[in-house]
């Protein structure tokens, strides 16, 4: 069974960073694609950044150069570092686990980017 808890969601300033961490219950974590997905009020979910269980990372165009993943496989949890963050980055951000092909998905937790 796989179970992911995400933590770090707040309020934070435009130009403020924060650290979001999601903690991973389950078997062989490195070898798990992970990812991070948000949701903002009214908006479809979508895709922010991925890492594979070599380390490969994929940004959405809209957080390219802000926001970074990475991932500690001894501690079984992925980051996901925002930097210089926008109103718009207010959102559910949510952690995806894909293990063999089936997929997994945290509670979210809440970013709110404002002044």
């Amino acid at each position: 069974q796989v179970q992911l808890v995400e933590s770090g969601g707040g309020l934070v300033q435009p130009g403020g960073s924060l650290r979001l961490s999601c903690a991973a219950s389950g078997s062989l974590f490195s070898s798990w694609i992970m990812g991070w997905y948000r949701q903002a009020p009214g908006q479809q979910r979508e895709w922010v950044a991925t890492i594979t269980s070599g380390g490969t990372t994929g940004y959405a165009d809209s957080v390219k150069g802000r926001f970074t993943i990475s991932r500690d496989n001894a501690k079984n949890t992925v980051y996901l570092q925002m930097n210089s963050l926008k109103p718009e980055d207010t959102a559910v951000y949510y952690c995806n686990a894909d293990r063999a092909g089936r997929n997994y998905w945290g509670q979210g937790t809440q970013v709110t980017v404002s002044s």
